[in-house]
């Protein structure tokens, strides 16, 4: 799958400004919190978890795509 113009954003802006880049992907949230406090306890950590959890949530929606591919809920009864 092919970097977009938005992937670029993110990753920039996981390592410019990491609680940021965690906001866009999952939102206000624990993993947010965690990752605030990650930055306030160092920088690297806070960095290294928010390019984590940008990958985990690439991932994750890849695999879903596989997974249930596009009409996986369409059911057709007899």
């Amino acid at each position: 799958m092919p970097f977009t113009t938005s992937d670029l954003c993110k990753i920039l802006l996981a390592i410019i400004l990491p609680p940021v880049g965690v906001f866009l992907e999952v939102g206000c949230n624990g993993t947010l919190l965690l990752n605030i406090l990650l930055t306030c306890l160092g920088y690297i950590p806070g960095i290294l978890h928010a390019l984590y959890i940008r990958d985990f949530q690439v991932l994750v929606a890849r695999t879903d795509r596989e997974t249930h591919g596009r009409n996986a809920f369409l059911t057709f009864d007899d």
